[in-house]
């Protein structure tokens, strides 16, 4: 096998890249009927046109589905997990490989994002990371969720894809399938440049779907072979491991949202401020808070004979809709993991992934809260959002920010996107008439 992604690269897409945008911009814009698009591919055509059906955003991001806790609880119990040293032998010669590898599930979930790691770090500002959905439904057309569509390999070159943020990127991508029943296991993705998506990777790509569900079959039938005999008896189906997960939606809302997921269903309760506020607390400090401490983070103050009253009207909420998480006492704490859209902002910039945790910032935690542990955990979030933005974000999300609450009155952060705009970019003017109008 070749040592590096450069030498397999051979030829470019047989339609320029203008006229794939233009002939991109005229789908859009409702003129299906524009002589540029019998110039492109059919496969890409028919993908476009699905991408209009699922009302996907031609420059929306995806959105992560599974937090860290369900995400390592789902990879270990993903049949293509026993498979990853063998992709990562197959696909990735190096460690500047200069391209990424995604392996995701059945539904376009991707579980693994490795390989190259500028290149990684590059491709998690357009939300290629772990966790995040890149079905065509999601997206629109790319390599991974067209092979789903498809059920079939298949190469997307750089202004092919619908999203426009994921234009840059070629890529190439293939299903796993059940090697018994041929149902779809997940999909494997290699994304980069113009490398990514010539025949050879497409070959490459291919040939590691097809070693991987042997690997799986000659796997399963040593595992037989060694098994004991079964018994009569049949054994109740272990469950999904990241069938149930509970999520508290604080940001941009004053009474939160209570989700509680379940295998192919979700139940939403939206809770009474008080009782946000109170959850929120007891998923912020997970080691367990005393009444006392409790009551001076929700009301200010030693406030126990009120604070016990309010905990017994959410449990009783609580046992209705999320038995799992009535919480436990002395310390009040929480027995099992609630995730919470904020703890998913940070963790998000704490994986590089700037553009995805400010799509996913919808607002401030709780904004009319005065309880002043979520006054707190609310300047934290917006803080690190702040931090990490103005350290390493790009003056496109500099940009987007400045046009959030939180950002729209930051000089610092307007300075630093009008030092990193070309000089002869056209908002420059209005970036300068913005600061001047704050520091008059």
């Amino acid at each position: 096998m070749p040592s590096s992604w450069s030498t397999r690269r051979e030829v470019s897409p047989e339609t320029s890249r203008l006229l794939i945008e233009r002939a991109h911009e005229e789908l859009i814009g409702g003129n299906d009927r524009d002589p540029r698009l019998s110039q492109i591919r059919p496969l890409v055509q028919d993908s476009w046109r699905r991408s209009l059906a699922h009302l996907v955003g031609a420059e929306a991001l995806p959105q992560p589905e599974l937090t860290d806790e369900e995400l390592e609880a789902y990879r270990k119990a993903h049949p293509l997990a026993e498979a990853m040293g063998m992709i990562r032998q197959l696909l990735t010669p190096d460690a500047e490989s200069g391209v990424v590898i995604a392996v995701g599930d059945a539904v376009g979930r991707l579980l693994w994002v490795e390989g190259d790691r500028s290149i990684r770090t590059l491709a998690g500002r357009m939300g290629f990371i772990a966790g995040t959905n890149w079905s065509e439904a999601a997206v629109g057309t790319a390599a991974p969720g067209t092979a789903l569509a498809l059920g079939r390999s298949v190469q997307i070159h750089g202004a092919e894809h619908f999203n426009r943020f994921a234009q840059p990127w070629s890529c190439t991508a293939a299903p796993v399938h059940d090697p018994e029943t041929r149902r779809v296991l997940g999909v494997i993705d290699v994304t980069g440049g113009a490398d990514a998506a010539t025949p050879q990777a497409q070959l490459l790509v291919d040939a590691t779907a097809r070693a991987v569900e042997g690997e799986l079959l000659v796997a399963r039938l040593r595992a037989r072979a060694a098994a004991p005999p079964a018994p009569r008896r049949a054994r109740r189906a272990a469950p999904d491991a990241a069938a149930a997960a509970t999520t508290l939606r604080v940001l941009g809302r004053d009474r939160a949202l209570l989700e509680v997921a379940g295998p192919g269903s979700a139940a939403v309760t939206e809770l009474s401020a008080r009782h946000a506020e109170l959850l929120l607390m007891l998923a912020v400090h997970r080691q367990g808070l005393s009444a006392q401490r409790l009551g001076q983070l929700v009301y200010g103050e030693d406030a126990e004979g009120t604070l016990r009253a309010e905990l017994v009207r959410l449990r009783k909420v609580l046992e209705r809709v999320a038995p799992q998480l009535v919480p436990a006492t002395r310390p009040y704490r929480l027995s099992t993991p609630l995730h919470t859209d904020a703890h998913q902002v940070v963790a998000l910039l704490d994986r590089g992934a700037h553009r995805v945790a400010l799509t996913a910032y919808r607002g401030r935690v709780l904004p009319d809260s005065v309880a002043p542990g979520v006054e707190e955990f609310r300047e934290s979030v917006r803080q690190a959002l702040r931090d990490a933005l103005l350290a390493e974000g790009s003056v496109e999300v500099l940009l987007a920010f400045a046009d959030t609450d939180d950002g729209s009155d930051d000089t610092q952060v307007l300075r630093l996107a009008l030092e990193m705009l070309p000089p002869r970019s056209p908002r420059r003017a209005g970036l300068v008439a913005r600061i001047e109008k704050l520091e008059a």
